[in-house]
């Protein structure tokens, strides 16, 4: 009797995509790593140097792999109303929306950024709408399965690239450095500004109405948002001037900062991060997510919200904080109530800024309580950890 044939091999993983400040992160020594498909950045120096950059100076990342949307027409405030869980028909122009797109049963699918970018006169509206690198081509195609005809989607990578400069120093060096008047931008807002060089009228400073990517030439469109917890902006520019503005932006001061470093700052202030705190098995309510949860709306998922609300969810993500000198928790470590196993860690790491470890992870209400004892088994050894309030970092963020 012959040998079973072996089962074909896999097909080979596709290539991993590069933005376009590939040149720019390896002429500064950039340690690249795959990630959501794409070849990123995980450090440059030191992932420690790199956060406390940020923390105290200027930090420069490309988030270029996220996705870049564009969602318009008449009923394109419908559309993002009916599937997220912001009010986006009463959304102002300028005005920034962090969200969520869920699933009918209030799972997180994925949380996105949504931006107003007509400017209120025209007949149709227009939305920037930036999902994750690993959920974009999902969102993308949710959104189309439920658009209607007048509604249309556009997808801007690689055209466009996203550069977000973050620190408490990220204003005074945009300012200095490019001329822009930033002070008047409000928090979770944007406005168009002009680029070095720009031809004469090839743009007006505070601009609003956005049509990409032609209508970025000469200019960037500047956003007071990010995901470190400091005073930051993130550029949306055409990818053709994005590495020369990110060496000027470095030139200027800005530390070029990898993935790692924008891990350990988001962590620091308890942000969620896609796939890891949340993967179409948490709602927002069980991720303290309710302030960005508007119910004035109907929109998929609000049911099983309204009833987790009414009843109290399940579980609820909490911070971990565990001081024993090396105890380092990570994504999955286990986490136990007197002896027995509760759950796993689903983001951990080193906090710089406080020493020690820090984690989230979802407990139940009896275990959810602020100073409640746990342990964490970390190689092969228990380690106290106490439940505390995030975020692990207080905020330092200007919102004036």
């Amino acid at each position: 009797m012959s040998a079973p044939a072996p089962p074909p091999a896999p097909p080979p993983a596709p290539p991993l995509r590069r933005t376009a400040l590939h040149a720019f992160h390896v002429r500064h020594g950039a340690h690249l790593v795959p990630f959501s498909g794409w070849e990123m950045p995980l450090y440059y120096t030191s992932i420690l140097a790199e956060h406390r950059a940020v923390r105290s100076g200027v930090g420069l990342f490309d988030v270029s792999h996220m996705g870049l949307l564009t969602v318009q027409g008449a009923r394109a405030a419908h559309l993002l109303s009916r599937r997220t869980t912001a009010n986006v028909e009463a959304e102002e122009p300028s005005q920034v929306r962090y969200t969520f797109l869920l699933e009918s049963t209030g799972a997180i699918v994925d949380d996105l950024l949504i931006t107003r970018t007509d400017t209120g006169s025209e007949l149709t509206r227009s939305f920037l709408v930036v999902p994750n690198a690993g959920r974009a081509d999902e969102v993308e195609e949710i959104l189309r399965q439920h658009r209607l005809p007048d509604t249309t989607i556009t997808r801007f990578n690689p055209e466009l690239s996203l550069l977000a400069v973050q620190g408490p120093g990220s204003r005074a060096l945009l300012e200095a450095t490019f001329g822009w008047e930033l002070a008047e931008l409000p928090f979770y807002h944007a406005r168009r500004f002009p680029l070095p060089d720009a031809k004469d009228g090839a743009e007006r400073p505070g601009r609003v109405g956005l049509a990409v990517p032609g209508d970025l030439a000469g200019g960037a469109f500047v956003s007071r948002t990010g995901y470190t917890g400091e005073l930051g902006y993130e550029l949306l520019v055409r990818s053709d001037g994005a590495e020369a503005l990110a060496e000027r932006i470095v030139a200027a001061g800005a530390v070029p900062t990898g993935l790692g470093a924008r891990d350990s700052l988001r962590l620091e202030k308890g942000f969620l991060l896609s796939g890891q705190d949340f993967h179409r098995d948490h709602t927002p309510i069980q991720a303290g997510q309710e302030r960005f949860v508007a119910f004035d709306h109907p929109f998929v998922g609000r049911p099983p919200l309204e009833k987790e609300v009414a009843d109290g969810p399940a579980v609820r993500l909490v911070g971990l904080e565990v001081t024993a000198e090396g105890a380092i928790p990570r994504h999955g470590t286990p986490v136990r109530a007197d002896g027995r196993p509760v759950t796993e860690v689903t983001s951990g790491g080193l906090s710089p800024n406080l020493g020690h470890g820090i984690a989230l992870a979802y407990l139940p209400p009896d275990l959810a309580r602020p100073d409640a004892s746990l342990a964490l088994e970390i190689r092969g050894r228990e380690v106290p950890a106490r439940v505390v309030a995030l975020p692990f970092v207080k905020a330092s963020r200007t919102r004036t």
